[in-house]
């Protein structure tokens, strides 16, 4: 049974390279280019590319509609896409029509990349999971920040490594971009791991 992908490429804006929530890991000198290469891959594989970018009022903090920070990285806005989607919620699937668009292509397979890797990211792959689709998430085409408030405190690499370990346990296949990308070409599915055997590998029980 072949796979019929769409790549997701999710908020990568300004804000996260020159505004107030700047990714800290991994570097984005990591995974811009990462990014830039799966959209260069579905492209070349015929796969869609549906482009994300987060949009809030004109007086927000953050994403402020019409905003240089709130504009997608220039990289990203100049690579052809097949779909491009403003949203406001986490979730690229939360009342966007998205869902609707995929499904009217089959698609079966989401891959996600873009920012941040514990909010927009994984979001999308639970409600993707959650509704249905296999989902794949490219680690290293990724990011997140630091966190400190009245729970704790978290470093991005603490973040980042923690959410893509409890995503891979079924949520989600997480994988480098460039085994994605080899898969891609061999039109092979991602593998995604699961909890028992997370939880035993762990306790030293299983290989």
């Amino acid at each position: 049974m072949s796979i019929r992908r769409a790549l997701l490429v999710i908020d990568v804006q300004n804000e996260y390279f020159t505004g107030n929530l700047r990714i800290e890991y991994p570097d984005v000198r990591v995974s811009l280019p990462n990014i830039l290469r799966a959209m260069d891959a579905a492209q070349a594989a015929g796969i869609p590319v549906v482009v994300l970018q987060h949009i809030q009022a004109e007086d927000a903090a953050v994403f402020a509609r019409g905003s240089e920070m709130a504009a997608l990285h220039p990289e990203v806005a100049a690579r052809p896409h097949d779909l491009r989607v403003e949203k406001r919620l986490a979730s690229a699937l939360a009342g966007t029509g998205l869902g609707e668009w995929l499904r009217a292509r089959d698609i079966d397979t989401l891959s996600v990349v873009g920012y941040m890797t514990h909010n927009c990211d994984d979001s999308t792959v639970r409600q993707a999971y959650h509704e249905g689709w296999t989902v794949e998430l490219l680690a290293d085409a990724t990011g997140a920040l630091s966190y400190a408030n009245a729970a704790g405190r978290a470093s991005a690499e603490e973040i980042h490594r923690v959410f893509t370990v409890v995503q891979h346990t079924g949520f989600a296949a997480v994988l480098d971009t460039e085994t994605w990308c080899a898969r891609v070409a061999r039109g092979e599915p991602a593998e995604r791991d699961g909890i028992l055997a997370s939880h035993r590998r762990a306790l030293g029980q299983a290989g």
